[in-house]
C-alpha cells in the first residue's frame, strides 16, 4: 500500500469552498504545485481531481504524464466530483465518464475513481436507486474494459456499504471495484470498520479520511468535519489492517474535505496525517518483518 493524497485537500486552493462552513481565500495553487508538495512530502502516488484541471487539453495531459513521470508519482484519476452520474440518470455526466478513461489512459493511470451520485440526488428507495445504477455502470465498465482502466466506484454519502456489494456483485466485473472512502458512511451512521471489511474485496482506490462529530444537527456533513488522521473517530489502524488482509496494494489516498474549524491550514492538516499514515505502514512493515 503506497503513501498518496488525494488534491481534493486543497479544494480551496482551487477556488472551491464549503459556502456556510469555510471561508473563500484567495491563495491559489497550481497542480504541478501540489505534485511537487506530494512528492516533497515522501508520497509514492497522487489521486487528482479531474475537475480542477484543464483535463480536455491534449498538451495539458502530456505535461502531466511527465511531471508524474519525473516524481516517480502513481496516479488515480478521480473522476464525478461532486454529484458524478446523477444516481444514474445523467447521460451527459456518462458520456463525460467515459472520455475521461482516455485521459485517464493517457497520463498513466490505472484506476479511476468515479462518483455514482450524492445525498443530494440518491433516490429514497434502493429498488429505484439500483435501477438507475445497473445500466449505466454496465456501459461504462464495458468502455474501461477497452482502455484497460479499472473504474473504483466510491462510497459518496450516495450508498450503504451492503448497496455497493450489490452493485458491485451484480455487475461482476474485474473493471468495476470501489474506492474506500474510510470516514463518509459514518457520515450516514455505519461503523467504518464494517464497512471496510464488507467492502475489501472489490477495493481499488481509497480516500484515507478521520471525522469527529463537531456541533449542529447530525444528518448535515457539517456535523462531521475532517481532522488530521489519528485525531478522529475513524480506526484507521484497523482499516488498514483489513485493506492489507486483502491484498489491497493501491494507494492510501489522504483526503481531507471540510476541515474542522479548530485545524487552520489545510496544508498543515495534510502534512500531520502523512506522518501518522507513514508511521503506521512502517510499524505494519516491521510487525510482517518480525
Amino acid at each position: 500500500m503506497k503513501l498518496s493524497i488525494d488534491s481534493y485537500c486543497y479544494h480551496r486552493y482551487f477556488g472551491e469552498y464549503y459556502a456556510g462552513l469555510q471561508e473563500e481565500i484567495r491563495e491559489r495553487r497550481t497542480v504541478w504545485q501540489i505534485l511537487e508538495r506530494a512528492k516533497r512530502l515522501g508520497c509514492a502516488g497522487i489521486s487528482l481531481e479531474s475537475c480542477y484541471l484543464p483535463a480536455q487539453e491534449g498538451t495539458f495531459r502530456q505535461e502531466l504524464k511527465k511531471a508524474l513521470e519525473r516524481r516517480n508519482l502513481e496516479v488515480v484519476w478521480a473522476w464525478g466530483h461532486p454529484d458524478g452520474l446523477r444516481s444514474g440518470i445523467d447521460r451527459q455526466a456518462e458520456a463525460d465518464l467515459v472520455r475521461h478513461l482516455e485521459y485517464a489512459r493517457e497520463i498513466g493511470a490505472r484506476v479511476m475513481r468515479i462518483v455514482g451520485g450524492s445525498w443530494r440526488s440518491r433516490p429514497p428507495r434502493w429498488n429505484e436507486h439500483r435501477r438507475q445504477m445497473l445500466p449505466v455502470l454496465r456501459r461504462v465498465v464495458r468502455q474501461a474494459e477497452r482502455t484497460g482502466i479499472v473504474l473504483a466506484l466510491e462510497n459518496h454519502l450516495d450508498f450503504t456499504a451492503d448497496q455497493l456489494c450489490d452493485l458491485m456483485q451484480t455487475v461482476d466485473s474485474p473493471y468495476l471495484g470501489v474506492c474506500l472512502d474510510t470516514a463518509n458512511n459514518l457520515r450516514i451512521y455505519e461503523y467504518p470498520v464494517e464497512v471496510a471489511e464488507k467492502l475489501a474485496p472489490w477495493v481499488r482506490a481509497t480516500h484515507i479520511k478521520d471525522i469527529v462529530a463537531y456541533r449542529g444537527d447530525p444528518r448535515t456533513f457539517g456535523f462531521w468535519p475532517s481532522v488530521p488522521l489519528g485525531e478522529g473517530a475513524v480506526e484507521i489502524p484497523r482499516i488498514l489492517e483489513i485493506l492489507r488482509q486483502a491484498g489491497y496494494s493501491g494507494l492510501l489516498a489522504i483526503e481531507i474535505d471540510f476541515l474542522h474549524p479548530r485545524y487552520k491550514s489545510e496544508d498543515r492538516a495534510v502534512a500531520r496525517s502523512v506522518r501518522y499514515l507513514a508511521g503506521l505502514l512502517e510499524q505494519m512493515s516491521k510487525n510482517m518483518s518480525d
